[in-house]
């Protein structure tokens, strides 16, 4: 990430997480959107967003279990777990939101059998009735979770957790809704190095932070990328920054990320009745933009389009990970559909973990002068 003095970007995640379960935080990893990061974050526990930005030669241990045609986030995942780099996690919820995802908590339970593991059934709907199936779903859960961790899980608990994710939500989308500006304060690197934090931080830590950032934001600040093009991303996964930093350096800036761990569209803030599981599963569905949901195609490539005239967009870059079954299919429908609507778009398959980068660079370019003629 680009430094600067007194970058308000520069956060230390890992020193950050090291304090929190020093001051017994109890970590509950997640690997989907799907899993409701609210319900993970009452009492002393906390929502951790599995990832494994710093896997290295390879996936030869999870190759062992998991095929070659997995993607490689979930045998990225699976390698890191098993090569003990998430012993931290005492909690891991999974979501069947895809055949993958499915076999790495097949393959996880196996392997490692941890104490407390736990796989949700996801509709592929967003209608009342996939909401009433999957707001007992959660409830289920949060049994299981207040009989292993003696956490109280009372609705009213729960509530409040949603209350403390929406506060949050709302500082991150005032940070956010700056990248429409005609010349933002800040990079698509430093922005996502926020948003990895935020996902495997407690939000009670990260509150003050980003409050700080977006009070240093105020003052003013020059965007440190030099830049002739406005990029939308669109992907599943990405979790290292330096994939974003590779893509800026080329001349362009990241001002909208559509993807799992970036802003959109999880920034949405949820709404609250009397039942906070009925909130919680109408929120995930309703605002899922995961190709896996049947029934709101029509409303993803609206909402995409949408995006391209807030953010002033010049140019789209669609990324999926190599071996994802439902992007792969949905990727070749949004290129489609941008195409017939004059936008330019790239299509830039890629691993999980990030490499290549003078080939990322070639393409970038090219796209960049294409989007310039």
């Amino acid at each position: 990430m680009n430094s600067q003095t007194h970058n308000p970007f520069n956060i230390d995640p890992k020193k950050i997480l090291e304090t929190a379960i020093e001051r017994n935080s109890i970590p509950m990893g997640y690997a989907c959107n799907n899993v409701p990061r609210m319900l993970l974050n009452v009492g002393n526990l906390f929502p951790y967003r599995l990832n494994a930005t710093e896997v290295s030669g390879g996936t030869e241990l999870a190759d062992i279990y998991l095929s070659q045609v997995n993607c490689s986030y979930t045998r990225s995942i699976l390698e890191f777990a098993m090569d003990d780099q998430l012993d931290f996690i005492q909690g891991w919820i999974f979501a069947a939101g895809c055949d993958h995802l499915r076999r790495l908590y097949d393959n996880l339970a196996h392997i490692l059998s941890p104490d407390f593991c736990y796989i949700l059934d996801v509709p592929h709907k967003s209608g009342h009735d996939a909401i009433i199936f999957y707001s007992q779903e959660l409830r289920t859960l949060s049994l299981a979770i207040s009989d292993h961790f003696q956490t109280d899980m009372r609705p009213l608990n729960i509530a409040q957790a949603i209350s403390e994710h929406n506060e949050l939500v709302q500082s991150l989308q005032n940070i956010a809704n700056l990248r429409k500006k005609e010349h933002p304060p800040f990079s698509g690197a430093e922005f996502h190095h926020l948003m990895y934090a935020t996902w495997t931080l407690p939000v009670h830590l990260m509150k003050p932070i980003i409050e700080r950032i977006e009070n240093q934001l105020s003052g003013g600040r020059t965007c440190p990328v030099k830049y002739n093009a406005r990029l939308l991303v669109i992907s599943s996964v990405i979790d290292q920054y330096e994939w974003i930093e590779a893509i800026e350096k080329n001349g362009a800036l990241v001002v909208a990320d559509r993807f799992c761990t970036g802003a959109i569209p999880q920034l949405e803030i949820c709404p609250q009745t009397d039942d906070p599981f009925y909130d919680m599963a109408a929120h995930l569905l309703q605002t899922n933009a995961c190709p896996r949901m049947m029934d709101n195609f029509d409303y993803r490539l609206e909402q995409i389009f949408q995006l391209i005239q807030e953010y002033h967009i010049d140019g789209v870059i669609i990324s999926p990970i190599k071996f994802c079954d439902i992007w792969g299919v949905e990727t070749t429908q949004i290129i489609s559909f941008l195409k017939e609507k004059g936008i330019p778009v790239l299509r830039l398959e890629r691993d999980y973990c990030f490499s290549g980068e003078g080939q990322l660079s070639t393409r970038v370019q090219a796209f960049i002068e294409q989007i310039l003629q």
